[in-house]
Parts: C-alpha cells; sequence; structure tokens
C-alpha cells in the first residue's frame, strides 16, 4: 500500500526542498524582527506586530493573492524583478517557498521573540563592561539562552510550511515537479477519479513528517535547554 510512485516522491522532494529553503532564508528575517518586538520601543510597535500575526489569522488564500499582487510578473515588484533581473517567482518552487515563509512567518517570531523577552538585558550590559561590543555580548550571552526559542521557532515553521496549500496553489499554482507539494499533490489526488491509495499514502508522509518535526522541536529544546541552564 506505501509502495510510492515517483510523482509522490517527486512532491516529497520539492516539499522539503521548499521548506529547508524557507528556513534557511527565513531565519535572520524571524531573528531580525524577534529582537525589534522584544527589545525596543517606537512607534507603530503594535500595528507592526499585528501585521507580522496577521498570517495566522487571515485565510492563506488572501496571503497568496497579495503575492500575486506584489511579486506577480505585472506586479509592483515582480514587474520590476522582471524587467530589471529577468527574476520571474510566480509559477515556480522559490515562489511558494516564499509563500509558504510567510503564511508561517509569526510561528517563527513568536518563540523568539518570547525567548528574548525571559533574558535579563543586564547580562548583555555586564559583558559589554567586561570589554565586549554588544555583538559579542548577543552572540556569547544571550543566543545560547534562546536557542531553545530558535530551534522551536524553526521546527514549528518548518512544518508549517510543509503543510502549507492555500497561498502556494495561488502565488505558485499546482505544477507537477516543480511547485507540487505534499499537499497540492495531496489535493489533486482527491481529485482524480481512483486516487484514493494515492491521497491515502500522501497523507502518511504528510502525518510523518509533521510528527516528526513536532518531536524533533521538542527534543533540541529539552536538550538545549539543560547544555544552558544544566537541568
Amino acid at each position: 500500500m506505501f509502495g510510492f510512485s515517483s510523482l509522490e516522491l517527486e512532491a516529497l522532494q520539492i516539499s522539503l526542498k521548499v521548506s529547508l529553503w524557507s528556513v534557511s532564508l527565513t531565519l535572520p528575517l524571524a531573528m531580525g524582527v524577534a529582537w525589534l518586538l522584544a527589545r525596543k520601543k517606537f512607534r507603530g510597535k503594535a500595528v507592526l506586530n499585528a501585521v507580522i500575526h496577521l498570517p495566522l489569522v487571515v485565510p492563506p488564500v488572501v496571503i497568496g493573492y497579495l503575492l500575486l499582487i506584489l511579486l506577480g510578473r505585472k506586479g509592483i515588484l515582480g514587474s520590476f524583478l522582471n524587467d530589471w533581473f529577468d527574476i520571474g517567482l510566480v509559477f515556480t518552487w522559490q515562489g511558494a517557498a516564499i509563500a509558504a515563509s510567510v503564511v508561517a512567518f509569526p510561528l517563527f517570531v513568536r518563540p523568539i521573540r518570547q525567548a528574548l523577552e525571559g533574558v535579563d538585558p543586564r547580562l548583555e550590559e555586564a559583558a559589554i563592561t567586561l570589554g565586549a561590543d554588544r555583538r559579542q555580548a548577543f552572540l556569547a550571552v544571550t543566543l545560547p539562552i534562546v536557542m531553545p526559542g530558535v530551534l522551536t521557532g524553526a521546527l514549528l515553521f518548518f512544518a508549517r510550511t510543509l503543510g502549507e496549500f492555500g497561498a502556494t496553489i495561488t502565488f505558485a499554482a499546482n505544477i507537477p515537479g516543480e511547485t507540487q507539494t505534499l499537499p497540492l499533490a495531496l489535493y489533486a489526488a482527491t481529485q482524480a477519479p481512483g486516487g484514493d491509495s494515492i491521497a491515502l499514502r500522501l497523507v502518511f508522509l504528510s502525518l510523518v513528517l509533521a510528527m516528526g518535526a513536532l518531536l524533533a522541536s521538542e527534543w533540541l529544546s529539552r536538550k538545549t535547554h539543560f547544555k544552558v541552564h544544566g537541568s
């Protein structure tokens, strides 16, 4: 029953590629936004926080449509990228990665922000008085303490991007071999006559990957917490 076809394995490969690239490219931005929200006071902070968390409460199709307006070939930014750099993101796996990243971004930022808010800023100040600059103090003192939050956010983000459907199909379409991730392949299987066995195998793959990511998140968080706090 679980003898996977080449099309199903291709969907798995695309899903993993999209999710791993999403994590790699989004990590610096998530760290920066989380630090800004946790450490800085500025006008419009509440609005920025609301915008960051907006993907959690709006339909993913809305995100996909907004990406089409912004990054489509005739979009506000997409036309510039296409005309000047010959870069097209719509209907590509890179576009699928962008769509998944936007939808899952709040899940990356929130654990990091909460971890940063739990660190006493005086620890960094103490490191600075001992000769470290602010970058060194952050890397040597704060980063190890917040690492459980970073790992938790990264794996939650990874699991969410694996399951992204609405924004991806709207912005990147459902193209086998190019943008067809596991959720999109599952959708196609449910629409095809006699596709129940294919759908079941894809459900199995999706559940295994999602459960693996969540268990890894818990394990890494506990392990990192033990290394930092010793208990």
